[in-house]
């Protein structure tokens, strides 16, 4: 129960942030406010430039979910930061990475779930689970799950044919696949496994950090995991061109994550994936926070962007 309040409160609290444009601790920051969408309702996208950006190089593209917690503590609903430009800055000043900016795609707050649900899983449920979940969460509306149907499939169509399109014309990036990448926590983690499925000419790699297996909140006889389990046999793409990153901490909402995350990992041992494109990496004692995450970015970072 307090894990449900927790995340509960996350979702209905990042419906009431501040549209204040973060403070980069290093680099710079650019803001498109409420980015029109034909696919989703308009959200704010905060796109991070490193020190040093210039029109005369390329740059790789992370697109992360959650965009309003990324990068300054004083601006978030819980002040907590995933640290972002530090972290990207530490990593590019040591030569560890490659140079790359970040677009931070806000959450839409009560849609947030209904966006980052893959969808397929979802629809090859029995169509009385999925009418019971729609139908329970319209009884309650503060779970914060399943505002609307899930609609996932537009949320990529949105990144991929409408928002991207807008980076490469705008920012001077490299645009193919082995450049570019897409990250989140949660919910945002089973987006980021969907959204390189589905798009894997688009995404070369993948960070999903405490991905968020259950769907839901329940654990017993929960046959959502086991429908993520199924797509991944069926669509994860070819490990010689692609790159996953799943991690998971043990406290609060963390601590359900392990038994998911065992059998996500036999998937992808199943399919061919080894040291050299997938790490699975488990954090004793840390919890489902951007504190958690920011504490150890730095590893997927590398990971992908080395």
């Amino acid at each position: 129960m307090k894990n449900f309040l927790l995340f509960s409160l996350f979702l209905c609290l990042c419906q009431q942030l501040t549209a204040q444009l973060p403070q980069a601790a290093s680099g710079t920051i650019q803001r498109f406010e409420n980015f029109p969408s034909k696919y989703v309702s308009p959200r704010h996208v905060d796109v991070w430039l490193p020190e040093g950006y210039s029109t005369r190089e390329k740059y790789a593209v992370l697109y992360m979910h959650d965009g309003q917690m990324l990068f300054d503590s004083a601006t978030t609903w819980n002040k907590q930061e995933w640290g972002v430009d530090e972290t990207m800055s530490r990593l590019l000043a040591a030569g560890k990475i490659r140079n790359c900016i970040v677009v931070g795609v806000w959450n839409a707050g009560k849609t947030r779930h209904s966006n980052y649900f893959p969808q397929k899983p979802f629809e090859s449920l029995p169509e009385s689970l999925q009418d019971s979940l729609l139908h329970i969460a319209k009884r309650d509306p503060q779970s914060g799950l399943f505002a609307i149907a899930v609609n996932s499939d537009h949320y990529l169509h949105f990144l991929v044919h409408e928002l991207k399109p807008f980076i490469d014309s705008r920012f001077s990036t490299k645009k193919d696949r082995k450049n570019t990448f897409i990250a989140g926590s949660s919910m945002g983690g089973l987006i980021s496994m969907y959204a390189i499925c589905e798009y894997p000419k688009v995404f070369g790699g993948a960070a999903c950090l405490s991905t968020h297996w259950p769907g839901t909140f329940a654990v017993e006889n929960n046959p959502i995991p086991d429908a993520f389990f199924q797509y991944m046999r069926t669509y994860l793409p070819n490990p010689k061109t692609h790159k996953f990153y799943f991690d998971y901490g043990t406290a609060t909402l963390d601590a359900l994550y392990e038994p998911f995350q065992i059998k996500a990992d036999q998937v992808m041992s199943v399919k061919g994936y080894t040291a050299k494109n997938w790490i699975t990496r488990k954090f004793e004692g840390e919890d489902h926070s951007e504190r958690a995450w920011r504490g150890r970015l730095g590893i997927p970072l590398e990971f992908l962007l080395h």
